[in-house]
């Protein structure tokens, strides 16, 4: 009589669903034409705990660029650091990182 068949081994291989899931979000600040640039930077200091520098780095690329990534993380942090940023007027918005 044979006994129970040992199960058979596979190679996993990651597809694209499961690296979408491993992918952090982002937020992302976005220039707009009400704050002032020493305003933004204040609030990714107060928000962020970011030293000065970082923030005004961050801020730069907002007015420069357009748009800065600000945070990352799981989905709900984002979500919950968008919130943030309106609550101080910012125009903020969270997506998956590219």
């Amino acid at each position: 009589m044979a006994g129970p068949m040992a199960p058979e081994r596979t190679t996993e291989t990651t597809t694209d669903a499961e690296h979408e899931l491993d992918r952090p979000w982002v937020t992302v600040v976005w220039d707009d034409p009400v704050n002032l640039m020493t305003y933004v930077t204040f609030v990714l200091q107060d928000l962020f705990g970011y030293d000065e520098q970082k923030a005004t780095t961050l801020m730069l690329q907002v007015h420069h660029e357009g748009k800065a990534v600000v945070s990352s993380g799981p989905r709900e942090k984002m979500e919950h650091d968008t919130s943030r940023l309106h609550a101080y007027g910012l125009w903020a918005t969270y997506q998956k990182d590219s």
